[in-house]
């Protein structure tokens, strides 16, 4: 089966104005499945961009962060990261991320590519950075709803934060993974 005969034709797109959503636009999607005609609703939330960013100082320390995550209802470390704001590509995003979350700055950019977060429900990328020599530029510019706490980690802690489930954020590790070897292979938590 070719990948054109995956493809399912959107009948028509309607947006919830009053979802109240926050980050998101919620749009529902009527679509036919090729395979037998039958017509559904599907979700997807739409939204800019993301960044996140692997920042490491001159004694290649990583910048992360802390900061507490409502959908999970905890503190967890994170690469600093953030949204690309409209009229911005996503280098200027992760600069600008990196310096209101950390603080931190940084000359010396590499791009290592985009994910994408869901693409069962999200239409948008998260594209990773890797920051050199990053360097402490101003104190931190957080928002309003923003509390976030700076940590300097070494290579084998952020390894050692993998290895143990301190660190899992999916798409910090999917940013940390382009830059350092995680984790053995096969790599095995044991279950909760």
């Amino acid at each position: 089966m070719s990948d054109d005969e995956l493809e399912w034709e959107k009948l028509s797109s309607s947006y919830d104005p009053d979802a109240g959503l926050i980050l998101f636009d919620k749009r529902i999607d009527r679509m036919r499945n090729p395979r037998n005609d039958q017509e559904f609703d599907r979700l997807v939330l739409e939204s800019v961009d993301w960044v996140n960013m692997v920042a490491l100082d001159a004694e290649r320390r990583c910048v992360m962060i802390r900061q507490y995550r409502f959908g999970v209802g905890y503190t967890t470390l994170e690469t600093p990261g953030g949204m690309v704001d409209p009229g911005e590509d996503s280098g200027t995003a992760a600069a600008r991320e990196l310096l209101e979350e950390t603080g931190y700055a940084s000359e010396r950019w590499t791009y290592l590519g985009a994910v994408e977060p869901n693409p069962a429900f999200h239409n948008h990328l998260c594209h990773h950075w890797l920051a050199e020599d990053a360097y402490v530029a101003q104190p931190q510019a957080l928002g309003e709803g923003e509390l976030i706490r700076v940590e300097l980690m070494s290579e084998a802690e952020v390894r050692a934060a993998v290895q143990d489930g301190e660190l899992k954020h999916a798409l910090a590790l999917s940013a940390l993974a382009r830059v350092y070897a995680l984790w053995p292979r096969p790599f095995r938590h044991p279950a909760p």
